[in-house]
């Protein structure tokens, strides 16, 4: 993933910022489970990624920022990306994957795992969110995109829920 490191931040910004308001607009009181978390910050840092994302439920932002600034938060998730949406999606077991090691966090535990709690409630697609941006090709984005995220979870040696 070396030419991501050429990708420009304003992208990466538009991309989760995208995503993260296609998600907030089809689960609307994801945040409001996390009760009195609301007001954590949590940082999502992909190993694969020159990018960290800052999650404020408080606000309901997502801020993209190059790895080598750093980042204040209450709480930080650190894995390969595909482990991290899949966590996001609620398709692995996220106890699991902790334990293995495959998954690093830091900071305030209890935010982390209300956060994880809130996302197993719902049911997050977020190939399906990618492909309907698609327009009329939907279907083939979708198969794309499903395709990728059994590919790269096979090569976490993960397989999907």
């Amino acid at each position: 993933m070396a030419s991501l490191h050429a990708v420009p931040l304003p992208l990466a910004q538009g991309v989760s910022a995208f995503l993260f308001r296609q998600i907030l607009e089809r689960y609307p009181g994801l945040f409001d489970r996390l009760g009195a978390f609301k007001e954590k910050r949590i940082a999502f840092v992909p190993t694969d990624l020159p990018f960290s994302f800052l999650v404020d439920p408080s606000c309901k932002t997502i801020k993209a920022v190059r790895k080598s600034h750093p980042i204040t938060a209450d709480a930080t998730v650190e894995g390969p990306l595909a482990l991290l949406l899949a966590l996001a999606e609620g398709r692995v077991d996220g106890d699991a994957v902790f334990f293995s090691r495959r998954l690093t966090v830091t900071g305030d535990m209890e935010s982390v795992l209300a956060l994880r709690n809130a996302l197993d409630d719902c049911d997050i697609d977020i190939a399906e969110i990618i492909a309907k941006a698609a327009g009329p090709l939907h279907p083939m984005l979708r198969s794309l995109m499903v395709s990728i995220r059994k590919r790269a979870l096979t090569s976490e040696g993960l397989s999907w829920n």
